[in-house]
């Protein structure tokens, strides 16, 4: 059974790969644009009924912006990235992986709210400007950050992966005993860590860390609705709009995580009750880490 979850977990792998190679998240991107702004159209709608006093019409904008967030999500984004890395790259509790990628999204709404009554209420910032500030200055900091994150996650695992190799004195090591904890009963020294060490989720400021840089860069379309509700002085529908985007982006980021999280399960599990365990869990994290940093240093590149 475990073999045959690492060959299909394998061959999710593959099949991704080809989507990637043969232009498939190119079309998905086209897809989702196209939503984004039948969605736009009916949140443009849905605010001159809410205006117009309609009873209906906060529950339609309600439901236009959590779509507008899930078509949204569904396309190219830094927070996929880096949530999908994390959850290849450590073996990070299901309950845990969705709580961090609920509260990026919401950390991103409200980035949006801070800065659109900052800026358009103290600096007196239009539409315009306030998305080209988003543009040129957040999201480069965000990229920089997630591609920071992959570097970290990639050096960990080099570092895991270096220490699953063998010790000098490993040419007795088919005679050894070792207990639970990976402790050689014959000479008393460890020789490497544990699978169940590898895969130790951390800190409380690697998890800030991860839903900061996810943050920091806030939705497009959540400013649109922030700027329009609050020119409209219907702000409070406009907060309710950005959240209800932000609760969208994180349906598809959680399956996202939960999915790289449940294809690293799958690949390991094959090599689980082998010395090999420890070596392909710290191969992973550094392929997930180095996947991480490529792709974020990529969209670091395109956006200045």
């Amino acid at each position: 059974m475990r073999r045959a979850l690492t060959v299909i977990a394998l061959g999710v792998v593959i099949a991704l790969a080809a989507l990637w190679w043969t232009g498939g998240f190119d079309r998905l991107a086209q897809w989702a644009a196209a939503h984004q702004r039948a969605f736009q159209n009916s949140i443009a709608l849905s605010l001159r009924a809410v205006r117009a006093g309609q009873p209906e019409a906060v529950t339609a904008l309600l439901s236009a912006c959590f779509a507008y967030g899930v078509v949204h999500a569904a396309g190219p984004g830094h927070g996929k990235v880096l949530i999908g890395g994390y959850g290849a790259a450590k073996a990070v509790p299901m309950l845990r992986l969705s709580v961090i990628a609920l509260l990026s999204s919401l950390g991103q709404a409200v980035t949006a709210v801070a800065l659109v009554y900052t800026g358009v209420s103290l600096l007196h910032l239009g539409r315009e400007r306030m998305i080209s500030l988003t543009e040129a200055i957040m999201a480069p900091v965000s990229y920089g950050a997630i591609a920071c994150v992959g570097l970290w996650l990639f050096w960990r695992g080099l570092r895991h992966f270096r220490a699953t190799l063998p010790t000098p004195h490993d040419h007795h090591h088919d005679h050894h005993h070792h207990d639970h904890d990976g402790i050689c009963a014959t000479c008393g020294h460890a020789h490497g860590p544990t699978a169940e060490q590898v895969q130790q989720a951390t800190t409380l400021r690697e998890t800030l860390l991860l839903i900061g840089s996810i943050a920091v860069r806030p939705c497009t379309g959540a400013l649109f609705v922030l700027i329009i509700t609050l020119q409209m002085g219907i702000a409070g529908v406009g907060i309710a709009g950005a959240f209800a985007m932000a609760f969208g982006t994180a349906t598809i980021t959680i399956a996202v995580g939960l999915g790289t999280g449940a294809l690293r399960g799958g690949v390991l599990a094959g090599w689980a009750s082998t010395p090999r365990a420890a070596q392909i869990a710290a191969l992973i994290e550094l392929a997930a880490g180095l996947g991480v940093a490529l792709l974020a240093g990529g969209l670091l590149l395109r956006a200045i």
